[in-house]
């Protein structure tokens, strides 16, 4: 049973930066597409962006291209969100979601999730 276990969430200003981490165990790591969900309260779960099996190969949200970047450390099977320039509607429970490819990553297997609150 794979299990994921995001890290990294918190309280930060508005232009402000994190970065989440995602430890993966129990599955193949190496052969499968990561990415990450994200969802505000009252509203519904939605893309953030994944990255592929062999990280050469990324796709984004509109609303967050060219701020975030996901990265994947194959060797230590885990998946990172670097999150720049962050605004005050990127507040939401961050998850970390693994499935066979990107295309499929909405309807993947995900994590507990981390809360990243940003004020303005």
């Amino acid at each position: 049973q794979v299990q994921l276990a995001e890290s990294g969430g918190g309280l930060v200003q508005a232009g402000g930066s994190l970065r989440l981490s995602c430890a993966v165990s129990g599955g193949t790591f190496s052969s499968s597409a990561l990415g990450w969900l994200r969802q505000a309260p009252g509203k519904e779960r939605e893309f953030v962006g994944g990255i592929s099996r062999s990280g050469g190969a990324t796709s984004y949200a509109d609303s967050v291209k060219g701020r975030f970047t996901i990265a994947r450390d194959n060797a230590k099977n885990t998946v990172y969100l670097q999150m720049n320039s962050l605004k005050v509607e990127d507040t939401a429970v961050y998850y970390c979601v693994i499935s066979p490819f990107i295309a499929t990553l909405r309807t993947g297997h995900w994590g507990q999730g981390t809360q990243v609150t940003v004020s303005s």
